[in-house]
Order: structure tokens, then C-alpha cells, then sequence
């Protein structure tokens, strides 16, 4: 139990490996045997606590612990975890089994092997309530907005007006997924630096929020899928671990960023913008063109390391009309066709097939007088 000066590890750890009629609904035969290996580990000692979950075809492992965040014992049974579920995806000839693991062989961490990963270690409070946020057919960057809305936008979050313990604001840590390098800005006195870089969604993703004082506040699970395995096989489906209450934002205001359905990258074979729909557990599955991205919410208290609850988070009436709107807005994009805004630009294209496109039409492009020197390089645009 967690005591004394002993903290707290939350994991949530999640794979797409396979699913029902295509990347649409892992099968519950995946899960119970994800949950087995799970079990086998609180019995060990490894882990506290557990909870077994999917929003589309990803499984999300939810676990409890007190070894900290990258330890090697609660990866490897991730890992395990997610082996176990191949295994009977294969059996069962689900679709695109086993696409998230990258490697056959485990080799101390699960970062950089396919899974997306986000973990918290902290000092348990009297209550210690946390909300998770599971994505499935978008990237990472997809909670760069409602991370924004949730720790530095009063107009969403009342406490950075009314409490005093969020009124000197948070501070932001900010990956560049291209470059490798990370950033702290600090709101709201770097609030539009902050904003210069989150959107641009495609190169910037938030990684961390913190308080002014070091206290962790929330983490987003930052794999990359396509700069990992060089080519594209699947979106990166992230997760995201915000804490709750008492110098923390209310659930009620992280809750509220998602009442705007804006629009993120993924969707069909990760390669179209369309809407960010919040769901509950029965509607966490993707049908319209394998969509429209989906958020699954589910709320916790962890006491001493247990898992207490969920509560199922969007499965309500108040986002009915959100539901809506990412409705009518899948419609609107969807009628774009191939054409961009709808499809990704050329540089997110990268990852798919239009470089083979592009190759066998290359000795078919000849000079042509535009009338102007073009620019024929991206990186001309930045000099």
C-alpha cells in the first residue's frame, strides 16, 4: 500500500493489436486475455491495481503501481499483456493483429516498440481523483487543444480566476517530435509562445503539465507511429492522465474541452482531419470511414493504489449536442473527397502511398514557364 513518503505510479499503457471487420472494435477475448496477464501481475506483486478497457481497436492497460514511471517490471507485463492479446487475435484472425508491437523481442521499455505509453508518479492526496482520456484514430497532438482549454484558458476553466492554488498558472512542456528536443513555457506569462508552437500540430505535442510548484498534473502518451517504423501502420491513438480537484482543474472543466469538437489529423488510414467526438464506452467504436475520431473518458479515485470506479465520462446527455455538431462536421469534410483541407498536407503524406504516386510520375514532369522562379524546395520557405 502506498504510505508514507511511497508514491504512487499511474500507467496507462495501450496497443492496437487486432480487431473485429477491419480497425474497428478490439474483441472482448483480447481483453480477458490482456486482463489475465494483468492479474497474474497484481498476484506477483508488480502491480497494484488494474483496469482493462478499448476505445475502437486499441486495448488500454490501466495500472496501478509503486515502482515509478519507466520501470521494467510493470513494461515487460504490459508487454506480456499485449503478446497474450496477439496471440489470441491471430487465433481468432482478427484484422491486423499484432500492428502496434514493432519488435518480437522485449528490451526493458516499451517506448519506441509500437505501444503508446503515458505515466504519472505522485504523492496520493486524501482524495486522488484523475480522469483518463483514450483517443483512437488521431495522433498525439489531438490533446495539444483541450490541454490548452483545461490548464491555461479561463474562459474553460473557472479555478484559474477563482482558486488560488491554479491562479499562478501551469507550466507546459512541449516536444518536438521532428527535432527530438523538449521546451517548458510557463502560463500565462508565455501563453502565446505556447500557442505559436501546440498549433502546429504536426511537429509540436504537449508531453507534460505541471504547477508552478513541480506537482504533476497531466501526461499525453507522445509515440509517433509512422518516425518510429519509418512508414505508416496506423495512427497513433494517444492517451492522456489529467489529475482532478483541490489545486487541480475541476472535472467538470476538463471535461468541458472536449464540448468543442475540433478537428484532428487521422481518421481513414490516418490520412484525413475530421472531428474529435466524445464517447462513451458503447459508442467507443469506428465505423464511419473507420470514424470519425473518437475520445473515451473514464473518471477514477486511486486510494493507497486501488483503482476505484470508473465512471463512464461522455456517456451523457449534455455532449449529445457535441455528438451532433462532430456529426455534421464529418459530413462537411467528407464531401471534400481526396481534396485538402479534408486529406492531410504533403508532408503528413509522407508515411503513405502518394511518395510511390509521386515516383512513378516523375519522368513524366516536365518544365514548364511559371512566369516566376519557383520555390521548389520546403525548406526555401524557411530561409
Amino acid at each position: 500500500m502506498s504510505s508514507g513518503g511511497t508514491k504512487t505510479t499511474l500507467s496507462v499503457i495501450k496497443a492496437d493489436i487486432g480487431s473485429i471487420a477491419g480497425h474497428h472494435k478490439a474483441h472482448p477475448d483480447t481483453l480477458l486475455a490482456a486482463s489475465r496477464v494483468l492479474a497474474e501481475g497484481k498476484k506477483k506483486g508488480i502491480i497494484a491495481d488494474f483496469y482493462v478497457t478499448a476505445i475502437g481497436d486499441d486495448i488500454q492497460l490501466i495500472m496501478t503501481h509503486f515502482r515509478g514511471v519507466n520501470d521494467p517490471q510493470v513494461h515487460e507485463l504490459a508487454w506480456s499483456a499485449f503478446k497474450e492479446a496477439t496471440s489470441v487475435a491471430k487465433d481468432l484472425g482478427l484484422y491486423a493483429a499484432g500492428q502496434d508491437l514493432l519488435s518480437d523481442t522485449f528490451s526493458g521499455n516499451v517506448r519506441g516498440l509500437g505501444p503508446g505509453v503515458a505515466e504519472l508518479e505522485f504523492n496520493e492526496r486524501p482524495s486522488e481523483p484523475v480522469a483518463i482520456f483514450m483517443a483512437d484514430k488521431t495522433e498525439p497532438s489531438a490533446f495539444n487543444l483541450p490541454l490548452y482549454k483545461i490548464f491555461a484558458d479561463p474562459f474553460n476553466t473557472a479555478g484559474l480566476v477563482i482558486d488560488p492554488k491554479m491562479h499562478s498558472g501551469f507550466v507546459f512542456t512541449v516536444l518536438d517530435l521532428y527535432e527530438g528536443k523538449a521546451v517548458d513555457l510557463s502560463t500565462p506569462e508565455e501563453l502565446y509562445d505556447l500557442l505559436a508552437l501546440i498549433g502546429t500540430t504536426s511537429r509540436y505535442v504537449i508531453k507534460y503539465v505541471h504547477r508552478k510548484d513541480g506537482e504533476p498534473a497531466a501526461v499525453v502518451s507522445s509515440e509517433r507511429l509512422n518516425l518510429i517504423a519509418g512508414k505508416y501502420i496506423g495512427k497513433d491513438d494517444p492517451v492522456m492522465i489529467v489529475r482532478l480537484q483541490s489545486g487541480f482543474p475541476a472535472l467538470g472543466e476538463a471535461l468541458e474541452a472536449f464540448s468543442f469538437p475540433h478537428l484532428v489529423a487521422g481518421w481513414m488510414r490516418g490520412s484525413h482531419f475530421g472531428p474529435l467526438m466524445p464517447v462513451g464506452l458503447k459508442d467507443a467504436k469506428m465505423t464511419r470511414f473507420d470514424g470519425p475520431p473518437r475520445v473515451l473518458g473514464l473518471g477514477f479515485n486511486i486510494k493507497a493504489g486501488r483503482l476505484v470506479g470508473p465512471t463512464d465520462l461522455f456517456d451523457d446527455v449534455a455532449f449529445d449536442e457535441v455528438r451532433r455538431q462532430a456529426a455534421e462536421i464529418a459530413d462537411y469534410m467528407r464531401r471534400h473527397g481526396p481534396f485538402m483541407p479534408h486529406r492531410l498536407g504533403p508532408e503528413e503524406m509522407e508515411y503513405t502511398t502518394l511518395p510511390d504516386v509521386l515516383k512513378r510520375l516523375e519522368g513524366r514532369f516536365r518544365p514548364f514557364d511559371l512566369g516566376y522562379r519557383p520555390i521548389v524546395k520546403h525548406e526555401d520557405l524557411l530561409e
